[in-house]
């Protein structure tokens, strides 16, 4: 039985029908926030360090690899700022600019961070050649100011299932535009990391109580097969093409 966390205690997932419409794979895609090397790099000139995200690649590859043998599309958003910098460090600067630097300290390359052309720009993750990539992400949300809502609505999806870093910045304000937005959200609590364990536990506590059913990733991929049938990689399934890692 499924399982989903509500201020971070586990219950059973109910089997009322209330949940229904955040489960459907039919009408479900992934979306992968930020896996890029700009974030996860271990180099000492990356520019925006998020070294917790490295522990869920190989996780997410494998989520990736059973939602795609699900039939469930991955899109894969990440932040691209134009080479000139007009979108934000020449322009009007992003907040956590100034914010971020008062609990992590300076941060020396920053204004490298998504620049695009750069190698920061490359994903750390597994891109499969079926997979869709929104870029242009400029701010805190996937949706902003990406065409992701296009994107989705084109696709006919009508819920979400979250997954990347970082989960009190990013993954929380996409889950609320998604809210907002009308979407059914899942966030995969095993494949999000926050800056920390403490402010990863309060913005999944968050999004629990406001706007996301928040489940490990094995209960997603078991909610899925609730209502669908998972096939297992292979040639014969037309989703388990060979994947890419680090495409562009």
């Amino acid at each position: 039985m499924p399982h989903h966390y509500v201020y971070e205690e586990r219950r059973p997932l109910p089997d009322d029908g209330r949940y229904h419409d955040f489960v459907v794979p039919d009408r479900t895609a992934v979306v992968s926030i930020d896996m890029h090397q700009g974030h996860l790099s271990d180099s000492p000139l990356c520019p925006c360090p998020a070294p917790r995200g490295r522990d869920i690649v190989a996780g997410i590859d494998d989520f990736h690899r059973e939602a795609r043998a699900a039939g469930i599309p991955i899109i894969h958003v990440r932040s691209e700022l134009r080479s000139s910098g007009v979108d934000d460090v020449r322009g009007i600067p992003s907040a956590w600019r100034t914010t971020f630097p008062e609990f992590v300290g300076d941060i020396p390359n920053a204004a490298e961070h998504a620049l695009a052309g750069s190698p920061w720009t490359a994903f750390a993750t597994e891109i499969d050649p079926r997979d869709e990539i929104v870029t242009g992400k400029k701010r805190l949300s996937a949706f902003y100011p990406t065409d992701l809502d296009f994107l989705l609505r084109q696709m006919g999806v009508t819920a979400v299932a979250l997954d990347g870093i970082m989960a009190d910045c990013c993954v929380l304000n996409t889950a609320f535009d998604a809210s907002n937005l009308g979407y059914r959200v899942l966030v995969a609590r095993d494949l999000v990391r926050g800056t920390d364990e403490r402010l990863e536990r309060a913005a999944l506590s968050m999004m629990s109580l406001h706007m996301a059913l928040v489940m490990d990733a094995d209960d997603i991929l078991d909610a899925w097969g609730a209502t669908t049938d998972r096939l297992p990689p292979g040639p014969e399934n037309p989703r388990s093409a060979r994947p890419v890692r680090g495409v562009g």
